[in-house]
């Protein structure tokens, strides 16, 4: 097949790289995949175009709007998907690599995409936190928000995982409102811009927003800023040569690496063998060995269990090992393919013979050319080290391919010491039923490692296992990991946004952030309740103030018969009043709720589609029998849910005759737009 020439895509536009072209190799056979170059390229115009175009049109669009352009990227990418399936064979991958690969990004969009409309303000601004009184009378208030980095987004991303590695940084970053320069790493860049091509030809992204680098980055870094991130996946002494750059140090520039590290596994002390623990521990160490022909950032390197155990858990893990044979990907049958390349597959060589100081190999041949020699195909290798207390490469060197070593540890705290010799790792998984043993764990090991995870005959059958980052959850780790952070769900839109403190009377705060804060001067709603008007017609800041109403001895007593709920404060006196709180016989707090619904709620069919729920319920101070209470219904926030929908926050504050605030909450009302 004659090889691809790629392009990068540089200011809207496809462009050929010039001079030389390095050839991009099959991992199957050796022969020429893609031919690429960036050579004249013009990195300071990339830099200005996504600064310029990209950045302010993403910026316009509000989180809702950012998260729709991810559903359609997901869904052309999905309409297109068995493309990017066939090209992946050539970097090794088999079939069920493909899909985690290809289809774990566009489903990380899709999550992403989920999260921005349900999770963020139909807005450009994100309030984080709570407001802050700054002052006794409440006129001067603070509060933090997020605003998009007015920057560039430069993603430097590793070989293993062409389209995921990509979109799992894209995802939060388009949703931050940031455009994007993407730099994938040469061997797999070819699957990396047929998937680019598949977004761009969607024709739903802002100019400027993507732009593509499919060989050297240049002197794309002399052109950074202080509003630029750099988003780095790959080896540590790349992430230290690119943090080195001084204009990074000069310019401030934010840098966020996920770094490989020596991912550990824990067979708890109560998973003996035969126990379903111990059996799941055995099937997923093996897995993250062949998977990906092990070239995953949250493989497991190092396995530790019981030094009672040690014989039985390596003999159990050659069966499985010696049932997963590598083989061509193509083949339905393959369950491990090929490293990326010859010249990744030597570089394990190496470390294995460094990792082979501290142990001994019990199972693979290293130097074997399985399946053509042509390929860089190579068989499973277990290591085996008797003393890792002693050892020293074992915790040190990582061989980037399908490697594990096994060693024993003495006691629970052994364990935790010992996985905490990686210098600090993206994952630890953690296989035991002693629910004492995962805190232990968490307490002891929690500070060196990005993500740890319980699994056990419990969880087992809907867990994603030790390897699988979720969007949901956060993707990095500690010291030799990198020390940074990547998706996390919402957490992750924040990377690429800066967070502000802002400070003033309420009335200014609410205007900016566009939803009420307590303080700031409202619309007395007058003779149109606010239940009358549709959704674009309320105004944030419009209220109701109801009528009172008192609270009788008899109210108290029916609601308890009524409801059940014949707690002793409601009552019995001569208990109620030896309460410290009450001092007596009180109201219950649902039937505040209750009553002041009754106050504020207009019972005509109207635009208020329905309640569908309380949000941070607060009873404040009690009521007693013979009080009254009253009601401020307030619009807080507003957020367009469909054409003809929207969601309405209303600011509920129930108060007694002194105007006292006796309960609080928000009421959430879908309304008719």
């Amino acid at each position: 097949m004659k090889p691809i020439t790629l392009k990068n895509y540089a200011e809207s536009r496809w462009v050929a790289g010039e001079g030389a072209l390095a050839e991009l190799r099959s991992a199957i056979d050796g022969d020429v995949v893609a031919l690429t170059s960036s050579q004249g390229l013009d990195f300071g115009g990339m830099t200005r175009f996504a600064r310029e175009t990209g950045g302010p049109a993403l910026r316009k669009l509000t989180f809702h709007e950012r998260a729709k352009l991810l559903k359609a990227l997901a869904d052309a990418l999905t309409a297109r998907k068995e493309e990017l399936y066939a090209l992946s064979y050539s970097t090794g991958a088999t079939k069920a690599d493909a899909w985690i690969d290809v289809d774990g990004g566009i489903g990380t969009f899709a999550v992403y995409q989920g999260k921005g409309r349900r999770e963020l303000p139909n807005d450009t601004i994100l309030i984080d936190g709570a407001v802050e009184t700054l002052s006794r009378g409440g006129t001067f208030q603070g509060l933090h928000v997020y605003t998009s980095q007015q920057g560039v987004a430069v993603h430097i991303n590793a070989f293993n995982f062409p389209v995921w590695g990509m979109l799992e940084k894209l995802a939060p970053t388009f949703l931050a409102g940031m455009p994007a320069i993407v730099k994938p790493a040469s061997a797999t860049a070819y699957l990396t811009e047929a998937a680019v091509r598949i977004m761009i030809e969607a024709n739903v992204l802002p100019l400027g927003a993507l732009q593509l680098i499919v060989g050297a980055t240049g002197d794309l870094f002399d052109h950074l800023t202080c509003q630029d991130v750099v988003s780095f996946t790959g080896s540590a002494q790349t992430a230290a040569k690119l943090k080195s750059h001084p204009v990074m140090a000069r310019e401030g520039v934010r840098f966020i690496a996920e770094q490989d590290s020596l991912n550990a596994s824990i067979l708890g002390p109560d998973a003996a063998p035969e126990s379903p623990e111990f059996d799941l521990f055995i099937k997923e160490v093996a897995k993250e060995m062949t998977g990906k022909a092990g070239q995953k950032c949250t493989a497991i390197r190092r396995a530790f269990v019981p030094a009672r155990w040690l014989d039985a858990a390596q003999a159990a893990l050659i069966a499985r090992l010696e049932k997963i044979a590598p083989g061509d990907p193509r083949e339905e049958a393959t369950r491990m393919g090929a490293l990326v390349s010859v010249s990744q597959r030597e570089d394990v060589r190496a470390k294995i013979a460094e990792l082979a100081r501290d142990g001994a190999i019990v199972f693979g041949d290293p130097v074997a050319t399985p399946v053509t020699a042509k390929g860089a195909f190579m068989t499973p290798v277990l290591l085996r080290c008797e003393k890792p207390w002693e050892a020293r490469a074992v915790h040190d060197v990582e061989a980037f391919g399908p490697v594990s070593t096994l060693m024993p540890y003495a006691d629970a705290a052994d364990a935790i010491t010992l996985a905490n010799r990686g210098k600090g790792s993206l994952v630890m998984s953690v296989f035991t039923h002693d629910v004492n043993f995962t805190r232990d764990v968490v307490l002891g090991a929690g500070a060196f490692h990005g993500r740890i995870a319980f699994i056990d005959r419990d969880s087992a059958k809907e867990s994603t296992g030790h390897g699988s980052p979720m969007p949901h959850m956060i993707h990095g780790g500690p010291g030799r990991a990198g020390g940074g952070e990547e998706m996390g769900g919402v957490r992750g839109v924040t990377h690429y946004m800066q967070r502000t403190a802002l400070q003033g009377h309420p009335r200014v705060l609410s205007s900016i952030v566009q939803r009420y804060i307590a303080g700031t001067p409202t619309t007395d709603s007058g003779a149109t309740h606010p239940f009358r008007l549709k959704f674009h017609d309320l105004a944030i800041g419009y209220q109701l103030k109801t009528k009172s109403r008192e609270i009788t001895m008899e109210d108290i007593e029916h609601f308890a018969r009524f409801t059940g709920d014949t707690f002793y404060a409601h009552l019995d006196e001569e208990a109620a009043a030896a309460n410290p709180l009450f001092g007596g016989r009180v109201a219950h707090g649902y039937l505040i709720l209750s009553f002041a619904a009754g106050l504020f709620v207009d019972p005509a069919p109207g635009p208020v589609l329905a309640n569908y729920g309380l949000d941070n319920l607060r009873f404040i101070k009690p009521v007693k029998p013979g009080e009254s209470i009253q009601v401020a219904l307030t619009v807080k926030e507003k957020t367009l849910r469909k054409s003809d929908q929207g969601e309405v926050r209303w600011d509920v504050v129930v108060t007694n005759a002194q105007g006292e605030p006796v309960a609080a909450y928000d009421l959430l009302t879908m309304n008719a737009a």
